[in-house]
This record gives C-alpha cells, sequence and structure tokens, in this order.
C-alpha cells in the first residue's frame, strides 16, 4: 500500500528529526568561538593598565596588536606566557604590541605573577570578575583567549594561541 506523499514527508520528517538532534548533541553544539562576529572589524579596546599607562589599540594602528585575555590562575593561560614572551622579544622592535586583558580575581595575584614573570606589556584589571568590562563586550566566556589585530586595528585572527609568531610575521609583512 502506498502512502499519499503528504503523509510520506510527514514520516521521512519525523525519521530524520531525531537523527539531526542526535548529531548536535553528540558534535557538542558549542557556539562559535568568541570574537568570530568581531572578524575583519576594528576592535575598540580602551583602559588604564595597572601601573597607569592609558591604554587604547586605536593609537596603535600600523602596529600588528596581540589581545590576550587570560588569568594567572588559569593553567593553559600561563602555558602561553613564554610563549607570548619570546614573540614579544623577537618582534616588538619590528612593531608587535601585546595588550593583557586579565581576568583575575584579586589584583595582588595578579601583580605578582606579572613581578615574578617579568611582563612588560600594560594589563587590565578589573576587579568585576564574571561581570568584567571588555569580556562581556567582547562575550569572552572562557579563557585563553588570543587574537590577533593587523596594522589597521581590525581583528584577523580568534586563535593566536597556535603559531602566534608565524602569524604575527605574516601580519608585519603585509602593507
Amino acid at each position: 500500500m502506498l502512502l499519499p506523499a503528504r503523509q510520506m514527508k510527514q514520516s521521512t520528517i519525523l525519521c530524520i528529526l531525531p537523527l539531526i538532534a542526535a548529531c548536535l548533541v553528540l558534535s557538542g553544539c558549542k557556539s562559535p568561538p568568541a570574537g568570530t562576529k568581531f572578524l575583519g572589524q576594528a576592535i575598540d579596546v580602551r583602559f588604564t593598565a595597572i601601573d597607569g599607562r592609558q591604554v587604547d589599540v586605536s593609537q596603535m594602528r600600523r602596529r600588528v596588536v596581540l589581545v590576550d585575555f587570560w588569568a594567572s590562575w588559569c593553567p593553559p593561560c600561563v602555558k602561553e606566557v613564554p610563549i607570548i614572551k619570546a614573540a614579544y622579544e623577537k618582534l616588538h622592535s619590528r612593531g608587535f604590541e601585546v595588550v593583557g586583558i586579565s581576568l583575575d580575581d584579586d589584583n595582588k595575584d595578579l601583580l605578582a605573577f606579572i613581578a615574578k614573570e617579568k611582563i612588560d606589556w600594560p594589563q587590565f584589571y578589573d576587579p568585576k570578575g564574571a561581570e568584567h568590562r571588555l569580556a562581556k563586550q567582547f562575550g569572552i566566556e572562557e579563557i585563553p583567549v588570543m587574537w590577533l589585530l593587523d596594522k589597521s586595528g581590525k581583528l584577523r585572527d580568534i586563535d593566536a594561541t597556535e603559531n602566534l609568531v608565524e602569524k604575527v610575521e605574516k601580519l608585519l609583512a603585509e602593507p
């Protein structure tokens, strides 16, 4: 017995929907990485660093800027520090800047870590924790998040934790 076309469509849809739902659940159904919606756009990051420096990435045009969302209590973030330091030491004189956005809960911990590791680049600290102004502005929900801005201030890479030096050198080579 053949089913009418309408019943076949409904029957097929009812069979496929659970399969699609299962695939989404099994794939993790994650939201896109933080920064995805800002790719290709100029990023507005302005703050007074914990050492009193005024930081405005729009004033860093003609330089490649790493915006590092991190915290001293975060093991994966701490693991990135020597990599960032090496890139900074190698490429700073060629036009590479780093801006740290700390999500530390206590600025004493942040200050101690910066002193111990001899971190030279500016750091922003907001005591609001989960309500951190810049984290909220850019949808940062987990760290580390490392973004690269090109010489015009546009967000070009939202995963600079991979091949940082190579990515910075490529952006520095652009006109």
